[in-house]
């Protein structure tokens, strides 16, 4: 039972670029000797061949779960909440969703929600879990187990924090793939912008090391780095675009974005002011892959890539890590690899119905350790 709450290999050409830096996370010393060829070609092979996670324990029976939204509107949230919503039904759990719709005063309501309820689990969709640890620890103290989709800038737990499990792709791998592919595109020569949000931890993150690949690349220029919020693109994007065109010229060939949205409001700017839609300005996102990136992407239409992640399996993965903690046993410490989609490959996995849904078959094998 749900319930809802409003509170107030592909064909491309690569060419070996070296980027041999090392941006932090969990990037480890051999993936920053690889070149962005190679980065590139691996982002690009079959999902069918990735990993399940380790094992878990049966399902726990008769647990009530609130899953906790930043806000609906952001895709990314919606996207892993309705993962969630299946693999709640799979496991035989309850589930109640809370949208705090992006404001103090709704996480504040939410929070106190919570607090009340007293829920067996807590699942965080988009909040910054160092910036509400003492309500979390309190939420804790009732007895609640919380895990959380971007909840800080790391998969795994979250240090200082009572976060148990933050499910995510590692941001500084998927920030490299898409700055590679920049590199490998531009052969070396790009002129970069990169769009990022400065209120997310993650977003931050992310932005730096994609301008670390960047300024690695000797022949590659980095023009500027645009704090732009999110909720705020439809009415900034037009107008900077316009701005960034005058400033830079045919300098700008590629646009870098910690999410598909800033280039919902760049497109049009860029067909009005002449761009071509196709071997203009190359946008490229490190970001959740949303269905209009993949109705450019398919069009190659003022997208030509984004790294995006399985929104739906990470929905199951969060149900999983809290049945392991119910359990009493470690979380899996999975963490998936990066998948990068570009018009040769965007109809694969799941790509046809404008998502990413791996092929590794991950809801059989959770059925199967849950219900065995």
């Amino acid at each position: 039972m749900i319930k809802f709450y409003l509170v107030v290999k592909p064909a491309i050409a690569f060419t070996t670029l070296l980027i041999g830096l090392s941006v932090g996370g969990l990037v480890n010393a051999e993936e920053g000797k690889k070149s962005a060829a190679d980065i590139v070609l691996e982002a690009t092979q079959p999902t069918r061949n990735w990993a399940l996670p380790p094992a878990g324990p049966k399902a726990v029976a008769d647990k009530t779960i609130v899953y906790m939204a930043e806000t609906l509107l952001n895709g990314g949230i919606l996207g892993v909440g309705e993962g969630v919503k299946e693999a709640v039904d799979a496991i035989g759990w309850k589930l109640l969703v809370i949208d705090a719709r992006g404001e103090p005063e709704g996480r504040s309501e939410a929070f106190r929600k919570i607090l009340d309820m007293k829920p067996d689990g807590l699942i965080l969709g988009g909040f910054n879990a160092s910036d509400n640890v003492s309500v979390l620890e309190e939420i804790t103290r009732n007895g609640t187990a919380i895990v959380g989709w971007h909840a800080g800038p790391t998969p795994g737990p979250l240090a200082g924090t009572p976060v148990r499990f933050n499910v995510t792709t590692d941001p500084m791998l998927v920030a490299r793939t898409a700055a590679s592919y920049v590199v490998v595109n531009s052969k070396g020569k790009a002129g970069v912008v990169i769009f990022t949000d400065e209120r997310y931890s993650i977003a931050v993150a992310k932005s730096d090391a994609m301008a670390d690949v960047i300024r690695a690349c000797s022949g590659c220029e980095l023009l500027g780095i645009e704090n732009v919020s999110l909720d705020k693109t439809a009415e900034i994007i037009p107008e900077l675009t316009v701005s960034l065109l005058a400033k830079y010229g045919t300098r700008w060939t590629h646009s870098l974005g910690i999410n598909d949205l800033y280039f919902d409001f760049s497109a049009p700017a860029f067909a009005i002011a002449g761009v071509s839609a196709e071997g203009g300005i190359a946008n490229i996102s490190a970001g959740d892959g949303s269905i209009s990136a993949y109705d450019r992407i398919r069009a190659n239409s003022y997208q030509v890539g984004t790294v995006p992640e399985p929104l739906t399996l990470h929905g199951w993965q969060l149900v999983d890590e809290l049945n392991r903690v119910f359990s009493g046993n470690l979380d899996s410490g999975y963490v998936i690899p990066t998948r990068l989609v570009l018009p040769e490959n965007v109809d694969q996995d799941g790509g046809q119905k404008g998502v990413f849904d791996p092929e590794n078959g991950y809801r059989d094998f959770y059925r199967s350790i849950w219900h065995r």
